[in-house]
């Protein structure tokens, strides 16, 4: 059994996911990468759990779509107060209050997509010194708007990896 990443390598294995490549890019593509990869498959087989502390196909989605909402604060705030403390969240209490469970596959994937159709249309229009405007995340320390933008980018590739694997 291996040993839990650290930080550190979380952090390197993100990097690696949008290392030479546009994260604004990505972020269009992802939407339609997992609903092509959710296509003709059943409700059913997308709210199984592998195990009874894993998500789902669904929950991974709904996480996903919350995780945008997030992010779109948290771009704002940045842009408006240069410096901004960055909270993080829990993300199974997000679980358990949204009740992702209950979510039906395509209103998690409808709400991912308009929410961040919502925030690279905001992204898009950036200034260089806005996407060079930051914050303070709780747990990951300083970042600009530049890089909570690829981080979000490697998000999505991590969960689509996510969701391949308990499709398979």
């Amino acid at each position: 059994m291996s040993s839990p990443e650290t930080a550190e390598q979380y952090a390197a294995r993100f990097a690696s996911y949008v290392e030479g490549r546009d994260p604004l890019s990505m972020q269009r593509e992802a939407p339609k990468t997992i609903a092509a990869l959710i296509n003709g498959v059943s409700a059913d087989e997308l709210k199984q759990r592998p195990a009874p502390d894993r998500w789902s196909v669904v929950e991974i989605i709904a996480h996903m779509a919350e995780d945008e909402l997030s992010s779109s604060w948290r771009y704002r705030q940045m842009i408006e107060h240069n410096g901004a403390p960055l909270l993080g969240f829990d993300q199974d209490l997000w679980a358990k209050l949204g009740d992702y469970q209950s979510w039906e596959p395509q209103d998690a994937l409808a709400m991912y997509r308009l929410l961040r159709e919502a925030n690279l249309r905001l992204l898009e229009k950036l200034t260089p010194k806005q996407w060079e405007c930051s914050g303070v995340h709780a747990e990951r320390g300083p970042m600009t708007v530049r890089q909570l933008a690829r981080h979000m980018a490697a998000h999505d590739i991590n969960h689509i990896q996510q969701i391949k694997r308990r499709l398979k």
